[in-house]
């Protein structure tokens, strides 16, 4: 199974990301966590992405492609896999094509996660990270245990304002992938909003659905 998992920052792909891989047996390929081990480490590609990922932009296609490329080499991926966090653009989507063409990869469906924008803003802007353990907590539905010494504190991308131009940025960028993949018949839209198990259970519907074609 090869998916592609679309939705604005904050709609909860990452959680049921790793739900979908656990039950499925496939592994992720999560851009935003590559790029966090990179900036992490300072690499080269690390440096260059930052200063893109602390505005709320896009790290150019260019970058992403490689990253993608080295990760779709892997023999850990030749089971399936789950794209999150990329492509973010046509340009990209068009790339990816390209890609499994050339390895021969068929792609199972695009899940599109959709959540309205001030309920996507109230959950990034409420996040908090520990600094000693990497933990994320949420203020409002996951605050961190009471007595405990930590060290919580707000990411950039996290704040307010940035959260908002990264919306900005998706509906600009990103949502035309929507329509490239409802062309192709590829796209399922899910709604987002409901418990963690409620949004699961429509994914799983369309994920059965799917291996049952």
């Amino acid at each position: 199974m090869r998916i592609i998992f679309l939705g604005p920052p904050g709609a909860g792909k990452g959680t049921q990301s790793q739900n979908i891989c656990r039950d499925y047996g496939i592994r992720q390929i999560s851009t935003g966590e590559i790029l966090r081990k990179h900036t992490t480490e300072g690499t080269e590609l690390g440096k260059e992405a930052a200063n893109f990922m602390k505005r709320g932009e896009l790290v150019p296609d260019n970058l992403m492609i490689d990253i993608i490329i080295s990760e779709l080499k892997k023999p850990e991926f030749a089971k399936g896999f789950l794209l999150d966090g990329f492509p973010r653009t046509p340009v990209q989507a068009e790339a990816l094509d390209g890609i499994m063409a050339k390895y021969g990869i068929k792609l199972t469906c695009v899940l599109v996660l959709e959540v309205p924008h001030e309920e996507i803003v109230k959950r990034i802007s409420l996040r908090r990270t520990d600094r000693k353990t990497g933990k994320t907590y949420h203020l409002l539905f996951n605050p961190p245990p009471p007595g405990e010494a930590l060290e919580l504190y707000q990411r950039e991308d996290d704040h307010e304002d940035t959260v908002k131009h990264r919306l900005v940025v998706y509906e600009s960028r990103t949502k035309p992938l929507i329509k490239y993949y409802s062309s192709m018949g590829l796209a399922h839209r899910i709604n987002g909003v409901g418990t963690l198990e409620e949004v699961y259970g429509k994914i799983t519907k369309i994920l059965d659905e799917q291996i049952h074609k």
